[in-house]
């Protein structure tokens, strides 16, 4: 998959986002501080949710310091479906009950081992296929009329 990736500044973490990524196949698409110093959150979150919603990625994985502005960044974007994830559990539910394509997490919170149990959970897990949880995702892209 082609993965956009970004945050407002540089962390670990970040970084450690850039490589478990690669090793698990996905092509990285910069944004952000992984190519510029200056990279406000806004612009960084609607720039790679731009690129989900155009088919340009499959997905996202988007921070900042606590993850919840540039998942509301992002989420500003029509067709983006950004989901602020601090567990895997939740990485899953976003997967499996939103259908979620951008991951946002906290650079303050995310350690390593968090980071990958997270990864573990959001790309392992698909949409669900009952139609109450379908319907949901459905009624939702039908009222993203304000974008």
């Amino acid at each position: 998959m082609k993965i956009a990736v970004g945050s407002d500044m540089e962390a670990t973490v970040l970084r450690l986002a850039v490589e478990e990524l690669r090793k698990r196949g996905h092509e990285v698409i910069p944004f952000g501080a992984l190519v510029t110093k200056n990279a406000p959150w806004p612009k960084v979150a609607m720039e790679a949710a731009r690129y989900v919603a155009e088919g340009k990625a499959d997905q996202a994985v988007l921070f900042c310091w606590t993850g919840t502005g540039i998942s509301m960044a992002a989420n500003k974007i029509r067709g983006a479906r950004a989901a602020l994830c601090w567990d895997a559990p939740t990485a899953a539910g976003a997967r499996q009950w939103n259908d979620a394509n951008i991951l946002a997490m906290s650079l303050r919170y995310t350690s390593e081992e968090l980071l990958r149990e997270i990864f573990e959970a959001w790309f392992s897990s698909e949409p669900s296929t009952d139609e109450e949880d379908a319907a949901c995702i459905r009624y939702l892209k039908e009222e993203d009329t304000v974008r």
